[in-house]
């Protein structure tokens, strides 16, 4: 027999209320010297609802589990799944190959034009003298 814990009944109860496929949510329970693991399952489609807007709602919830696990002197973790068939992270990885063969130009050659830096350090500023801005302002 299966016992269900308030931690867990409380996430498959607020998860079940977010998403558009309850009946694809799936909550387990693991305890270790850890603490307790929560796993959470959802339908591919639900994923962004379980995630929020930048991880905000996954945030949530673990902090909600933590003061939960806190009440009954437990660490609780949350844990969720990716499920099959999901596109997340791959669709950067496919981008390359597609163009290459599309444009029939070397994999390599393709990445280059569409990889561009994340971060550009600032240039460093020429030092000018007084005289210089004085100049500039009488123009």
């Amino acid at each position: 027999m299966t016992e269900i814990y308030k931690d867990q009944e409380f996430i498959e109860y607020v998860v079940k209320a977010l998403v558009d496929h309850p009946e694809d949510v799936k909550v387990t329970r693991k305890v270790d010297e850890m603490g307790v693991l929560i796993t959470l399952d959802v339908h591919p489609e639900d994923m962004g609802m379980v995630i929020g807007r930048e991880g905000m709602t996954a945030k949530s919830l673990r902090t909600l589990l933590r003061v939960i696990g806190a009440k009954n002197n437990a660490r609780v973790n949350l844990k969720i799944n990716e499920p099959e068939g999901s596109t997340r992270g791959h669709h950067r990885d496919e981008v390359a190959p597609v163009a290459a063969a599309e444009t029939q130009a070397p994999v390599a050659d393709v990445v280059a034009e569409t990889v561009r830096p994340v971060y550009e350090a600032p240039k460093p500023e020429v030092k000018r003298t007084l005289d210089d801005v004085m100049n500039d302002i009488r123009l």
